[in-house]
C-alpha cells in the first residue's frame, strides 16, 4: 500500500511512466506464461500467445506517454534559435506532420539526398533551432530503463500522426531509385564473421530465432506488417525503439560494423523495407515483445 510520500513520487509523469512500464513488464511475463501452456495444448505457436498479449496491450500502449512528450517538444520552442518544429518540412510542406511519416524515406532537394523520417526531424533540429547535429544525434536510443530521448519521443509524435494512412514511399526520383536499389543489395550482402546478410533472417519463410518468428521481408504482406508498426514499445527492454534502432541492432546481431544513425546504409535499407511495404497502414507507435 503507498503512503502519503510514495503517491506524491508515482503522481510525477516520469514515476506514472516508470510504474506503467513495471506493470506492463509483469503483464507481459504473465501473459506469455498463461497464453502459451494452452497455445502448446492446441497445437499453436508462441506467436499467436505473443500476438494474444499485444491485442489485450493494444489500448494500453505505452508507447502514448512518449508521443505526447515527441508533441510537447515538437511545439515548444527550444534551441539556440528558440523556435519550435512547427515549420518543420517533412515532405509535405512545412508544418504538415499529418501522413508524412507513411511517405518517407524521400528525397528532399534542401538537402539533396534521400532521407528517412529521423534523419529529417535531424536535419529540422539543426537548420531550424540551430542545435549540433553532434549534440541531438550522440545519444539517439536510450537504454533499457531510461526515459526516452528527444529524437525517440519526437519520432514517436511524427509516426502517430500517420496511424491509419496507406505506406505510400516514392520511388520518383533518381536519388530514390538508388536508394531502393542500394538498400536492395545490403539487403542481400553476407559479410561479417557469421557470413550473414538481413536476408540471412528474413529472407525465407519459417525462419525464428529462440521464440521469436521472423518475417519473410521479401514478401509484401510481412513487409508491410513489420515497416508498419516502427516506431514500437518493446516491452522486454522497457523502451520505445525506432526503425533506425532496429537497423543498428540488426548490424549488431550480424556482428557486422556498428551502423551509424543516420547513414546512408541506415537510409537505404529503411527505403528498400519501405517501398516493400508500400500499400500497406501504418500503426505506430506499435508494441513489441
Amino acid at each position: 500500500m503507498l503512503d502519503a510520500q510514495d503517491s506524491a513520487r508515482v503522481s510525477t509523469p516520469r514515476h506514472k511512466t516508470w510504474l506503467r512500464r513495471t506493470v506492463l513488464d509483469g503483464m507481459f511475463a504473465i501473459a506469455i506464461v498463461g497464453l502459451s501452456a494452452p497455445a502448446f495444448a492446441a497445437g499453436q505457436s508462441t506467436a499467436d500467445a505473443i500476438a494474444q498479449y499485444r491485442e489485450m496491450l493494444a489500448d494500453g500502449n505505452p508507447a502514448e506517454l512518449i508521443e505526447m512528450r515527441g508533441e510537447e517538444l515538437w511545439k515548444t520552442p527550444r534551441g539556440p534559435n528558440n523556435v519550435s518544429l512547427a515549420q518543420c518540412d517533412l515532405g509535405l510542406g512545412a508544418g504538415v506532420v499529418k501522413d508524412a511519416y507513411a511517405q518517407l524515406p524521400r528525397y528532399f532537394p534542401d538537402a539533396k539526398r534521400v532521407l528517412d523520417a529521423e534523419s529529417r526531424i535531424v536535419e529540422c533540429m539543426v537548420n531550424l533551432q540551430g542545435f549540433k547535429r553532434a549534440d541531438v544525434i550522440k545519444q539517439p536510443f536510450s537504454k533499457e530503463g531510461q526515459d526516452p530521448t528527444d529524437l525517440e519521443s519526437l519520432t514517436a509524435y511524427v509516426a502517430g500522426q500517420s496511424r491509419g494512412a496507406v505506406i505510400h514511399v516514392p520511388q520518383a526520383h533518381k536519388e530514390e531509385k538508388d536508394a531502393y536499389a542500394r538498400g536492395q543489395k545490403i539487403f542481400y550482402y553476407r559479410a561479417g564473421p557469421y557470413d550473414f546478410s538481413c536476408a540471412s533472417c528474413h529472407g525465407s519463410d519459417d525462419k525464428r530465432i529462440r521464440l521469436q518468428d521472423l518475417p519473410n521481408l521479401t514478401k509484401p504482406a510481412a513487409a508491410r506488417q513489420a515497416f508498419a508498426t516502427w516506431p514500437g514499445y518493446r516491452v522486454s527492454q522497457g523502451a520505445l525503439r525506432t526503425i533506425q534502432w532496429r537497423m543498428y541492432d540488426c548490424f549488431r546481431q550480424q556482428r557486422m560494423p556498428e551502423l551509424n544513425y543516420g547513414s546512408q546504409a541506415s537510409i537505404d535499407l529503411i527505403t528498400f523495407l519501405g517501398v516493400m511495404a508500400n500499400g500497406g497502414k501504418m500503426d505506430a507507435p506499435g508494441l513489441k515483445r
